[in-house]
């Protein structure tokens, strides 16, 4: 009896999300080309079998990966492509690639942030693009840590399209002794959720850099869940519950904890970093910082009452006063 054929996957990206996913999708039957930027390190995975950029403890499983820098070679025979690089840079990433190069692939995206020259998600820049069909576009979600998953910890992720059978097959490709996960059709509320729950993460940083308590950041977040709810239903209505870990969970683990490269991000400005020395000191990218802006300009058109979102737009790209952005912010809060 012939064994089950493994099933082909593209990883785009170097950073600690892709090495993740990497080590999650390599307990599976699965053969993955993984995709890199830095040939220095893909050298170094090669030779060592682990990424030493990011989550160095990871081993990876060589007979399973193969790594590359050249994407043509990388998008050759997979029949799932999964981008995991910074939104920012998903463009240059698939630079020189072709609508037929994805004809047939589905596209997943673990992106949670937006395409800063089109105020896009990522599906749907990916669909607008390269013409692949919505029901072969899936999103990751959910509060699931990178290094969470470096250490086996049990995570849970939801990974949601619009077609079923889309979502199901790439719940089951995730699906590992320590993760599990659960498909579902609310794309675009949990994409959007997903980018702005990013957004909550920099304003709970900076509240945490200027020396607010936690008696103020459970007040922030619990605001933060009805101005997220505000904004999908007004872009994208639909009946949801929003209590969920795709929608909650997220918005919890990023906006609390230590491994939140938002929050981070957003605690440097607080003690009064610029961006740039407080993008230098990270040495990794925040979405929040591209995605607030984004959210900010779509709002233009919907005028849904984000009195947090404004607040950090204000902070980040008005160059206003942290200290006063978060009187004033105090002032709206319930």
């Amino acid at each position: 009896m012939k064994s089950t054929q493994p099933t082909r996957v593209t990883m785009v990206g170097g950073g600690s999300w892709a090495t993740a996913l990497i080590k999650i999708l390599s307990e599976n039957n699965v053969v993955i080309k993984w995709w890199m930027r830095s040939q220095a390190d893909a050298d170094h995975i090669k030779k060592y079998h682990h990424n030493k950029s990011y989550l160095s403890d990871v081993q990876i499983n060589t007979r399973k990966v193969k790594v590359c820098t050249k994407i043509t070679e990388a998008f050759k025979d997979s029949d799932y492509i999964i981008l995991a690089v910074p939104a920012a840079f998903v463009a240059d990433a698939l630079r020189g690639l072709k609508p037929a190069q994805f004809a047939g692939k589905h596209v997943v995206s673990a992106i949670k942030g937006m395409v800063p020259a089109t105020n896009q998600l990522v599906t749907d820049w990916v669909s607008d693009q390269y013409g692949v069909p919505t029901g072969q576009i899936a999103v990751i979600a959910g509060p699931c840590h990178a290094e969470e998953v470096a250490l086996e910890k049990h995570s849970y992720l939801t990974i949601a399209s619009p077609d079923a059978t889309c979502a199901e097959r790439v719940a089951s490709l995730l699906s590992c002794r320590y993760v599990q996960t659960t498909p579902v059709d609310d794309i675009y509320g949990i994409e959007y959720s997903a980018v702005m729950k990013n957004i909550i993460a920099l304003a709970s940083g900076i509240t945490r850099g200027l020396g607010y308590g936690d008696n103020f950041q459970a007040v922030l977040v619990s605001n933060a869940m009805q101005e997220i709810k505000r904004f999908v239903d007004a872009i994208y209505p639909k009946h949801r519950d929003l209590s969920g870990s795709a929608y909650l969970g997220d918005l919890l683990v990023t906006a609390y904890s230590p491994f939140s490269r938002n929050r981070t991000f957003g605690t440097l400005i607080g003690r009064g970093y610029t961006i740039q020395s407080a993008q230098a000191e990270m040495n990794m990218i925040a979405e929040g910082y591209y995605a607030v802006k984004s959210i900010y300009e779509l709002n233009q058109r919907f005028g849904v009452d984000m009195p947090i979102m404004q607040a950090v737009y204000a902070i980040l790209y008005e160059r206003a006063a942290p200290t006063n952005e978060m009187n004033l912010l105090k002032e709206k809060l319930k």
